[in-house]
């Protein structure tokens, strides 16, 4: 048995709500709901957070070194922006997936670019909120 952190950024509390064309009509708390009865499939347990601001994201982060096997996260527009959490990641020996709904490289230019992508395992786009879904198989089937 394993354990799982998921980790959802700024503007995540907003979805079904926020640009349903771009993100589907799922809450946050269907998706959370969807991974955990993933997760338990696989006798794992999955903790689900969200918060719009970056030092909770990072503390959260920094706690996961201690207890969890993975992480999966989808920092949102801090994707983009944040040295902070990219360094936060980089300090821990958990492994942590980027995870975003829709497919940053087909959207405005100033998305293309992940400042966690290279210190992330792995990064997982462009397939909606299942997205969530083919990160928690890729932990539990390694």
């Amino acid at each position: 048995m394993g354990k799982l952190l998921l980790l959802n950024g700024p503007n995540l509390n907003r979805l079904g709500k926020r640009e349903p064309d771009i993100y589907g009509d799922e809450t946050l708390k269907d998706v959370e709901e969807k991974a955990k009865q993933l997760a338990a499939s696989y006798d794992w347990e999955l903790e689900a957070k969200q918060s719009n601001h970056e030092g909770e994201l990072i503390d959260w982060i920094h706690q996961a070194d201690q207890g969890y096997n993975g992480i999966i996260f989808n920092p949102g527009a801090y994707t983009h922006t944040s040295i902070a959490l990219r360094d936060a990641i980089a300090s821990i020996a958990v492994p942590v997936l980027e995870v975003h709904i829709s497919n940053i490289h087909q959207r405005e230019s100033f998305r293309h670019q992940s400042m966690l992508a290279p210190v992330c395992s792995g990064q997982i786009v462009g397939f909606g909120t299942k997205g969530y879904q083919l990160a928690i198989i890729s932990f539990v089937q390694t």
